[in-house]
């Protein structure tokens, strides 16, 4: 295939790109979007296949069809909560193969690449690796293989910075003309090593910016590596990916009205001494409930506002929480659904979770558009959301999340609360809803207790 023939295909790919990810920005249409940014990146790989001088079809044919068939296993067989490790991990991937590919490019044309590719190499390596290992440990820490809590100890940042200097003098050295092989390979290992140090410190609950930056990053990788293989497409997507990635990071981070600084390096999320115990010292104390009570309280209600939360996902309750929505509905409730920005472990994960469990998109709500509701709501059902709905957010000066935007579930007219124990959320600190007068506590798991929620409902 001649050069501009296979540009003016990659024009259309990149299109699709582009609609890919408009669709993308709506529960309603996202399914869309997937189906036209695969089609796009079909488009592109059948392009670049039919490239001149292009050979080794046969192994080629090999790795795609590996990739392939362990690409269509995992997204089959993952749970709807191990989502965000999965996301992290094929972000890895993504930043990992950007890194080998400035290896075998340096290691074919050293000596002879001008400023431009070996500038563009040394970025595709740098960031590509940077990504490669943050993503690793990003998947560790939602797997919980290693512990969800910052990981830090004295120097860490004086320690991370000669390690990221020692990456940067090499990278500059490389793209003056360096051609040693060594270079290049001390590079990558000192990217991997800054990886690994950069998200050990980031505790689980910046985990939806974290992913979001790392996927940034790998964008911004692939489109270095566009450069150095001279390949339009991929400088195009890549930057989508990077841009697309960064404004997200920024959007969470406005969430948590934190700072991406304060989100790095701050450690957020250490646990406090003492802060895993309930205050009771000036006089308030937790009210339990049982699932008959709660059961009356919903189905005589007008509104219900339901907020869910990781604690949601991980009793995997999404089917039953609809179950018992439609039930209230067909008693002439009201139902809606509060979703805050930075929910769950990723950026869109409680969207990701209702949908897959047919809850109407509309029923959806972001932040913004449910917290006016709620003062006219009769019940705010919280299941598994903890900092997300903590006042103290509002209030509390001295917090660790003060200033964060949370759902204002205490507006409502009573609150009850889902949860298995008094145990604190990611930001490690006691939630002050849970001593509010009209809050009430209903422990257990989630789905077992939504369970017995639908057959009291159902009793009355």
């Amino acid at each position: 295939m001649g050069r501009t023939t296979s540009d003016a295909l990659y024009l259309v790919t990149i299109v699709t790109f582009i609609l890919a990810l408009r669709f993308l920005s709506s529960p309603k249409h996202a399914r869309k979007g997937n189906w036209i940014g695969a089609a796009g990146m079909t488009l592109a790989i059948v392009v670049t296949l039919a490239h001149r001088g292009l050979g080794n079809y046969l192994l080629i044919g090999i790795a795609m069809a590996i990739g392939a068939a362990v690409g269509a296993v995992g997204a089959r067989t993952v749970k709807m909560t191990a989502m965000p490790q999965m996301v992290a991990l094929f972000n890895g991937v993504g930043g990992g193969a950007a890194a080998l590919i400035a290896l075998v490019e340096f290691h074919d044309f050293a000596g002879g690449l001008s400023t431009v590719i070996a500038t563009s190499t040394v970025l595709s390596a740098l960031i590509g690796s940077v990504s490669f290992s943050g993503s690793l440990v990003a998947f560790a820490k939602l797997q919980e293989l290693v512990s969800g809590r910052p990981i830090v100890f004295r120097g860490q940042q004086v320690v991370n910075g000669l390690i990221i200097l020692a990456a940067v003098v090499l990278g500059i050295t490389i793209a003056a003309g360096g051609a040693e092989q060594w270079m290049i390979y001390g590079l990558v290992a000192a990217a991997f090593v800054f990886g690994i140090m950069f998200v050990l410190p980031i505790g689980g609950a910046d985990m939806p910016v974290v992913i979001s930056l790392l996927n940034a990053f790998t964008g911004l990788a692939a489109s270095a590596t566009g450069f150095v293989l001279h390949n339009n497409v991929l400088i195009v997507s890549g930057a989508l990916v990077g841009a697309s990635g960064t404004l997200l990071t920024l959007l969470m981070g406005k969430a948590m009205n934190r700072s991406v600084t304060n989100v790095l390096f701050g450690a957020f999320g250490q646990v406090q001494a003492g802060a895993a115990s309930v205050r009771v010292d000036d006089g308030r104390t937790v009210r339990a409930t049982s699932p008959d009570d709660v059961a009356v309280m919903l189905s005589y209600a007008r509104k219900v506002i339901v907020v869910p939360g990781y604690g949601l996902a991980v009793a995997q309750a999404q089917h039953d929480v609809r179950q018992l929505a439609e039930l209230l509905e067909e008693k002439g409730v009201e139902v809606a659904y509060a979703i805050h920005p930075v929910a769950g472990r990723m950026p869109g994960h409680m969207n990701v979770l209702l949908a897959e469990a047919n809850v109407p998109y509309d029923q959806l709500k972001e932040m913004d558009e449910i917290n006016p509701e709620f003062p006219q709501t009769d019940v705010a059902l919280v299941i598994g959301a903890n900092d997300v709905t903590n006042p103290a957010a509002r209030a509390d000066t001295s917090s660790p999340i003060y200033g964060m935007p949370i759902l204002d579930v205490d507006r409502a007219a009573s609150v009850v609360v889902m949860k298995r124990s008094m145990n604190p959320g990611f930001a490690g600190i006691d939630n002050e809803l849970y001593l509010d007068a009209k809050t009430t506590m209903l422990f257990g798991d989630a789905k077992e207790s939504v369970v017995k929620l639908i057959a009291a409902v159902k009793s009355l």
